[in-house]
């Protein structure tokens, strides 16, 4: 299977271990981002309409391959799979998606006829997260989470994709197991307030694209051999909740 995000660094936290996840479950996924730090919609569509090359193109979770445009991308590969995403700060503003949303849909299946259009729902800020876009959300994270919920659905509808719910795992996480609940000295799944954790929250996002891409659930056991960097109960808690969700 091949993916890619038309993106940012929230696609790049998800997509980090997906593809060793793929290989360790012998389901093997080569995955692709456009990365622009921060990038909206309307930005997408702003490069894509002047073929900017503004675009880090990166491959399997490692840094970037080469800067390209999107359009070379799009127009001259062929994937399977092609994920899109609204920039974090606005995940949960309605009035963003449009018309870029729908732009960048038709634009991606234009060229891409044969591949599945996913809309990637992200995940809301740290409840002590200091982003300025967090004010949007009155520095709430339940509020963060309900907006971009309502946004991710709206979303999905208005250019039938399917939704990769990375965002309802993060807070799964959050508020159903004592490893990730900050409130009462847990882990937090965030590195900086938004950005997931290099480890766990990473590993869980792409459990999640892994899950959904597959409809399967991935070998943990086989992907932590020779990793130093995760503590493998911690990571059958994710394992563990994942079940959970699914079976929800």
């Amino acid at each position: 299977m091949k993916v890619l995000s038309v993106g940012n660094s929230f696609s790049q936290d998800a997509q980090r271990w997906l593809h060793e996840l793929s290989l360790a479950s012998d389901e093997p996924i080569d995955t692709y981002n456009l990365y622009i730090g921060g990038c909206t919609l309307k930005t997408h569509m702003d490069c894509i309409k002047a073929r900017k090359a503004e675009y880090s193109f990166e491959g399997n979770g490692n840094d970037k391959i080469r800067m390209a445009t999107a359009n070379e991308i799009i127009e001259n590969e062929k994937y399977d799979v092609i994920t899109v995403q609204q920039a974090s700060g606005f995940s949960g503003k309605p009035q963003s998606y449009l018309p870029y949303l729908t732009e960048l849909a038709d634009y991606i299946r234009k060229h891409q006829p044969k591949a599945k259009l996913y809309f990637h729902k992200t995940w809301s800020y740290e409840i002590d997260s200091t982003h300025g876009h967090f004010a949007f959300y009155n520095n709430n994270q339940e509020e963060m989470d309900r907006r971009i919920d309502d946004c991710a659905q709206m979303a999905a509808k208005l250019i039938d994709a399917d939704i990769l719910p990375v965002g309802d795992f993060i807070s799964y996480l959050r508020h159903n197991t004592p490893s990730f609940d900050v409130n009462r000295g847990g882990l937090s799944l965030c590195r900086d307030g938004f950005h997931l954790s290099l480890n766990y929250g990473r590993f869980a996002a792409s459990a999640v694209w892994f899950q959904t891409l597959t409809g399967k659930l991935p070998n943990a056991e086989r992907f932590l051999a020779g990793k130093t960097e995760f503590n493998a109960d911690i990571i059958e808690t994710v394992m563990q909740a994942l079940r959970d969700m699914q079976n929800a």
